[in-house]
């Protein structure tokens, strides 16, 4: 009787353990209510050295929930939206986040990539020089890019695109050539 009795307060203890999750279930366990939370924006720096964007995407909008959309979480969010090529949607949370938060080079230099990539190199060159000042210079990539958008402002490079006929020749039964039409 006594060995029904502590068997019994053993089954009473250990039923808090299993949280209900099923072993054989090929699904992930739910949230642990207990367990301590990692803080998302450190996961979405994270996902994004990994080229993970759009989970970094996932990641920085779970922290504008705890945090609101601070310039941080712009500047997050925008660089994985530079980083998946969507431009625009870039340009705009890069400026929302300048004008929350004017002290970040990221901000400065990213938005500065995105002006680059657009075309707007004369832009994109005030981006960096003020990437570059709020970064004391410490940056070569930032130094980098000025220096790229430097360039292009002062040298333009324009392609004239000239129409030019050219024939293919077929040399051998597998070889050929492409000659320009005089």
């Amino acid at each position: 009787m006594a060995r029904a009795g502590l068997l019994l307060i053993l089954v009473a203890a250990l039923a808090g353990c299993d949280d209900g999750v099923d072993k054989d279930s090929p699904f992930a366990p739910g949230i642990a209510a207990k367990g301590a939370t990692i803080d998302p924006m450190l996961v979405g720096h994270r996902l994004m050295q990994a080229g993970e964007y759009e989970l970094a995407i996932k990641s920085f909008s779970r922290a504008a929930l705890d945090q609101g959309m601070t310039g941080e979480v712009l500047v997050g969010i925008g660089s994985a939206y530079l980083a998946l090529g969507r431009l625009g949607q870039a340009e705009d949370l890069l400026r929302r986040s300048i004008e929350a938060d004017e002290r970040s080079p990221e901000a400065w230099n990213n938005l500065g990539v995105v002006l680059m990539e657009t075309g707007e190199t004369a832009e994109a060159g005030q981006m960096f020089r003020r990437a570059y000042a709020l970064d004391n210079g410490e940056s070569d990539s930032i130094r980098d890019n000025l220096r790229l958008a430097l360039e292009k402002t002062e040298n333009p490079v324009y392609d004239d695109v000239q129409e030019q006929e050219f024939k293919v020749v077929r040399r051998g039964s597998s070889d050929f050539l492409i000659r320009k039409i005089p």
